[in-house]
């Protein structure tokens, strides 16, 4: 899409009246054509069960990509198969690197700890860009109460990269909105959030957050770096706070 249009598109988009109505706003977007050809993207981590349930009640058989980096938490793979597996997904895409780039890049396993932004490029940024080809936008679990740089998220965002709509059912979700959702519905919730993880990446990457600090505080603890490189403020890849 042009980025005129798609910024045209977008603004009106925002002027609905979605924000207090997740299932209606996925309904357009999943049964209705609302901006065309869409999946939506889930990390399987500590709110996504909220969603990915969301989803499963308005379409199930609409595309899921998880991107599996190869570096996550046992726990989250057990969790993205019991999740799957309750709430009958039925188009799940795991999605991986290319085993050659991998190689090339990144023999040893060990990238993480000399350039997290290059590792994040090869087991995310570039795996995602492959399988959302031929989408005309995406669905994100990104929400504004998670951390300072999404304070100003919209429930659609021009991804102007790439010519995508993204698409943030829940970006006006209090984290007691989504508590709610849990209790009111028994959603399992992801083991390693009683363990002090309010928010989940890949295991060498996340670490436990205390009392007082913001959900992703554990994101590349000690780092300039709060964003993994697949999310994007106007069309641009947000790496630090603004």
């Amino acid at each position: 899409m042009q980025r005129k249009y798609l910024a045209q598109t977008v603004a009106r988009l925002n002027a609905t009246t979605w924000a207090d109505d997740a299932t209606g706003l996925l309904d357009q977007v999943l049964n209705r054509g609302l901006v065309g050809q869409v999946a939506m993207v889930s990390s399987f981590g500590a709110e996504s069960a909220v969603l990915l349930h969301l989803l499963a009640q308005v379409q199930p058989a609409a595309p899921v990509i998880f991107i599996d980096t190869q570096m996550l938490f046992a726990e989250t793979l057990d969790y993205q198969a019991d999740l799957a597996s309750r709430f009958g997904l039925r188009d799940l895409r795991r999605v991986t690197a290319d085993e050659l780039t991998l190689r090339r890049t990144d023999p040893w396993g060990n990238l993480h700890q000399s350039n997290t932004d290059a590792c994040c490029d090869i087991r995310k940024t570039q795996v995602l860009d492959r399988a959302l080809a031929g989408f005309d936008g995406w669905i994100s679990g990104r929400k504004r109460h998670q951390a300072g740089t999404r304070a100003a998220l919209e429930l659609f965002e021009a991804d102007e990269a790439h010519g995508r709509i993204k698409i943030n059912p829940l970006a006006y979700w209090s984290a007691a909105d989504i508590a709610a959702y849990f209790e009111a519905h028994d959603l399992p919730r992801h083991p390693l959030v009683a363990r002090g993880y309010p928010s989940i990446g890949c295991a060498p990457c996340t670490s436990a957050v205390g009392a007082g600090e913001d959900a992703r505080a554990g994101r590349w603890r000690g780092q300039d770096k709060e964003e993994c490189g697949i999310h994007f403020v106007d069309g641009k890849w947000v790496r630090t706070a603004a």
